[in-house]
């Protein structure tokens, strides 16, 4: 059955362009809606128990982030990257967390390492238990929490962007990785804390790397699976 965005029914309440927007970017990433799968206004409206109007707003937004295609004739679909697209993701990651990171060591306010230590305590926890299924929402938070200490909303919704369309594209091979990940998300925190930017910016080029050597295109048959560390 189709998720509800309206919740309750959603009888008399006007729903957003911007949450349809991540519900559907949502059932994409997940793979819900495979690569080159159509996507319709009638069929997206009925999903999601909205007009097509915000359907349509949430298909253009998703276009320009690259997760949807129209083509004259045969309407929208979702995306099918190459590999050479593919690659670049990568590529780009490599550079912008980084640079977050290095920012949030500027930026950052007392909070911000407060929920940041929190967050790597719990991974850390987890990893150690085996608790695999909890670690993608808390590395999402975990890095999430770091783009916005860099202060930079630019970088933030890049940052935000970028980690969408890689757990789409790519999925992690090995679990093994989770507590090593953590503990590098640790130094990395240690860092910001101590308002280190070259260093903090140093730690997380070295996570990138690392991460990066794990991660493998998806394929079809695998796309619905997530990733137990990053």
């Amino acid at each position: 059955m189709g998720s509800d965005v309206n919740g309750a029914g959603g009888v008399g309440r006007r729903i957003s362009a911007r949450a349809v927007c991540a519900a559907i970017r949502d059932d994409i990433v997940s793979g819900f809606f495979a690569p080159g799968s159509r996507l319709t206004e009638e069929q997206l409206a009925k999903r999601y128990g909205v007009s097509r109007v915000p359907v349509r707003e949430a298909l253009r937004t998703l276009e320009s982030e690259g997760f949807v295609q129209t083509r004259r004739h045969a309407g929208a679909s979702v995306a099918e990257p190459t590999e050479q697209e593919a690659a670049d993701l990568l590529d780009i990651r490599a550079l912008l967390e980084p640079l977050g990171a290095a920012r949030a060591a500027q930026r950052r306010t007392e909070a911000h390492v407060k929920v940041l230590r929190g967050l790597v305590r719990l991974g850390q926890e987890r990893s150690l238990r085996r608790q695999l299924s909890d670690l993608p929402a808390l590395d999402g938070w975990f890095h999430e929490t770091l783009a916005q200490a860099s202060g930079s909303p630019t970088l933030v919704a890049q940052l935000t962007q970028l980690r969408h369309k890689i757990a789409w594209v790519y999925a992690v091979d090995t679990p093994g990785r989770a507590v090593e990940s953590w503990e590098e998300h640790g130094a990395v925190v240690d860092a910001v804390a101590r308002g280190d930017a070259e260093r903090a910016r140093q730690l997380m080029a070295a996570h990138v790397e690392r991460a990066t050597a794990v991660h493998r295109l998806r394929r079809p048959e695998s796309t619905g699976r997530r990733a137990a560390a990053r």
